[in-house]
């Protein structure tokens, strides 16, 4: 099986199908232009072994990189230069399996709007 990700002109993922394997990548893009959509089709592949991962709805593909990057999990979120989203703020030290942080964008956010603490957003897991 090949996986494809329909790409809208804004290079956001729009569709994703399953395809026979016999076929050229080429081929495939050709017929699934033809014959589904007249919008670019790009290759993904299910284990992350291209493209960097598995492309899915609302991903954005990055042509210049020819990578699928996944959506910007929260405003305050930026990119690295390998195309991963990260905090604005390191995670704490002591996280483990018996210590869960989850990011909390609303204390991030109201700590930057008082001025008060820019470490903040990480929240402890009960």
């Amino acid at each position: 099986m090949a996986h494809y990700a329909e790409v809208n002109s804004d290079g956001i993922v729009t569709n994703v199908l399953v395809t026979d394997n016999d076929w050229s990548e080429d081929k495939t893009q050709a017929w699934l232009t033809k014959n589904v959509s007249n919008k670019d089709w790009v290759k993904t592949s299910y284990n992350n072994k291209f493209r960097k991962q598995f492309a899915g709805i609302s991903y954005i593909y990055n042509s210049e990189k020819d990578v699928f990057i996944c959506p910007q999990p929260f405003a305050s979120w930026s990119l690295d230069s390998d195309s991963d989203w990260q905090p604005p703020v390191a995670m704490p030290d002591d996280a483990s399996a018996d210590k869960i942080y989850e990011w909390d964008e609303d204390v991030y956010q109201e700590a930057l709007n008082h001025q008060s603490d820019n470490t903040k957003g990480w929240v402890l897991q009960d």
